[in-house]
């Protein structure tokens, strides 16, 4: 009887047990999974990276990277440079920016389509290799610009000098001012012309209307478009690299690269990194919070008609000027790219017999480096895209769906983000501290580009995922549950299929940037782990700018035709808008 007793309970447990287990969500696993990874990609390299600054040699606690880091006087030089960078950038993009936004959205000027496909043309272009086209173009002796200005004016000299901080400020905001350009244009295609309309009839011309009731009303857009332009011009590293170190003066990410000469100095690195990475998180929170005000006035009721305002003959002047920042930006520095890429020696000018096929051939064909740096470039980059669209998706679905509670999924989506806020170059450094000592040891390897380019580029695959996933009513996937399915059932049945064209697309937008990162490449890679970006970078302090441009050209290439396969797929908005937003 007492076994009877003891029996029973046992095995009503035993069942109750089983039946807990058959109706646990065996997708469950897969969700905490991808919460470990995240936590992997984003937690530990930052966690590492501040540790790491209150470290010596031995591990002990110390301040000495902080006094080193700052207690000379060409670091603070440094940080200043980036400073007066970012400022100068910003102002610039503004000049650049905001008239042919609005331009482009509230008047008849003629020609939208080329300035529209030129815009679109300067994303295209890396940074870096506008850079290496602005040398080609303004180096003080050999640069285009100033021959021409020596045969025309006979003066000893060219007027130019792109190795100089307003040569740098120059080509950081030719390929930063499309950020403003998008932001500000969306914010002016949602205000009607109905208080414009008001204003006139009231005797206001159309450039007193457009400063007084038009351009107030994107005021929010503007700002945050000037944070996000300061942002990405203070953690660039490619152009001014490219443009500073010639120039014999520093920035922040310049000085942060010095700091990994032989012997690395990671403690250092990893102090001299944090005011880069607070002012960094402090503005873009400033961004967020400038931008999700949509404007000084809320708009209520129906939506007026938006019509375009007649310029006149002013619009010709006003086309004038988005063609003048258009050829500054993409056109100019394109041609002599292009003309470098196919010359035998390009400072001998355009002429049939300069004219070779040679420094295509041997960077796709004959070149091992460059053959081996191509593989390694589309693996990484196609490796990162994969996972990255893979945790992306399940974090969104795990957020959207409600899989955890509120706050829960608020970190979650948080944490996603962060590496928006973190500058490339931050990091890598981050990486780095993280993974050159057991028990994981990845430095050296492609596994370590992979994942710092997977964790770069996650907000980007995030938003898109989390996009896709809220365009999908739920009450699909509840009637797979009601009809006995499970949630897999319900995952790769329904939403899998009508989620497709838009996985695509965020693949392309993830493939396309990590194929030319160069911030975190250049100090992550190894002899046996270069890519594309980096062996371009290379060849620049060569001097040899026509296989330079031979290897610049070949991504260009390549990102036109990913980029006409997302107008395929998501229209001709795709690249532009989904980027920005």
């Amino acid at each position: 009887m007492a076994y009877a007793k003891w029996a029973l309970p046992k095995a009503g447990a035993r069942l109750g047990l089983d039946q807990r287990w058959r109706h646990f969500d065996k997708s469950s696993w897969v969700w905490m999974l991808a919460i470990v990874v995240l936590a992997f990609l984003v937690i530990n390299p930052l966690l590492r990276l501040f540790i790491v600054s209150f470290q010596d040699a031995t591990g002990a606690f110390t301040l000495a990277n902080y006094a080193s880091a700052y207690g000379r006087v060409r670091h603070l030089e440094a940080l200043g440079n980036s400073l007066v960078l970012g400022l100068g950038a910003g102002v610039m993009c503004l000049l650049f920016g905001l008239p042919m936004a609005w331009a482009l959205s509230r008047t008849d000027m003629p020609w939208k389509p080329l300035i529209w496909i030129s815009i679109l043309g300067t994303f295209i272009i890396p940074p870096y290799l506008g850079a290496v086209g602005w040398i080609l173009l303004a180096g003080p002796n050999a640069g285009w610009l100033n021959r021409a200005a020596v045969a025309l004016f006979g003066s000893d000299g060219g007027p130019f000098n792109i190795y100089s901080m307003p040569g740098l400020i120059l080509v950081v905001a030719c390929y930063s001012f499309p950020y403003v350009f998008v932001l500000t244009k969306s914010a002016l295609d949602l205000i009607s012309s109905e208080m414009e309309d008001a204003a006139n009839i009231l005797g206001a011309s159309n450039m007193r209307t457009t400063l007084t009731i038009t351009m107030p009303l994107v005021m929010p857009a503007i700002l945050g478009a000037f944070i996000l332009v300061f942002l990405e011009a203070i953690a660039l590293f490619g152009s001014p690299a490219l443009l500073a170190l010639p120039g014999r003066f520093h920035v922040v990410t310049t000085q942060l690269w010095q700091f990994f000469e032989f012997p690395p100095k990671v403690g250092v690195a990893a102090a001299y990194a944090m005011p880069l990475l607070i002012i960094t998180i402090v503005l873009f929170w400033m961004q967020r919070r400038i931008t999700s005000r949509k404007g000084y006035v809320a708009l209520t009721g129906k939506g007026g008609e938006r019509r375009p305002a007649p310029l006149g003959p002013w619009k010709w002047l006003v086309l004038a000027y988005c063609l003048f920042v258009v050829t500054l930006s993409f056109f100019m520095p394109l041609v002599v790219i292009c003309q470098a890429a196919f010359a035998k020696a390009w400072g001998r000018g355009f002429s049939l017999d300069n004219l070779t096929f040679d420094n295509i051939y041997r960077t796709v064909f004959d070149n091992d480096l460059t053959r081996v740096a191509t593989w390694h470039t589309f693996l990484y980059a196609g490796a990162a895209s994969l996972i990255a669209i893979a945790l992306a998706l399940c974090i969104a679905y795990i957020v959207n769906r409600n899989l955890v509670n509120r706050h829960v999924g608020s970190v979650l989506g948080f944490l996603t983000m962060a590496p928006f806020v973190v500058p490339g170059i931050v990091l890598a450094i981050g990486f780095y501290a993280a993974y050159t000592n057991p028990p994981l040891l990845l430095y050296g390897t492609a596994w370590i580009l992979i994942l710092a380019f997977t964790t770069r580029f996650l907000p980007i695959a995030f938003v898109n995922a989390s996009s896709a996933i809220r365009s999908i009513n739920p009450e699909l996937e509840d009637a797979v549950r009601i009809l006995g399915g499970s949630r897999w059932h319900a995952i790769f049945d329904v939403v899998a299929p009508l989620l497709k064209r838009s996985l695509a697309g965020a693949f392309i937008l993830v493939f396309i940037p990590a194929t030319r990162e160069l911030s975190t490449a250049i100090f992550l890679y190894s002899i046996n782990t270069q890519v594309l970006s980096v062996l371009l970078f290379d060849k620049s302090d060569e001097g040899n700018f026509e296989s330079l441009a031979a290897i610049g050209l070949l991504l260009v290439v390549i990102t036109v035709a990913l980029i006409l396969l997302g107008f395929r797929l998501m229209g001709r908005d795709f690249m532009l808008r989904r980027t920005v937003a």
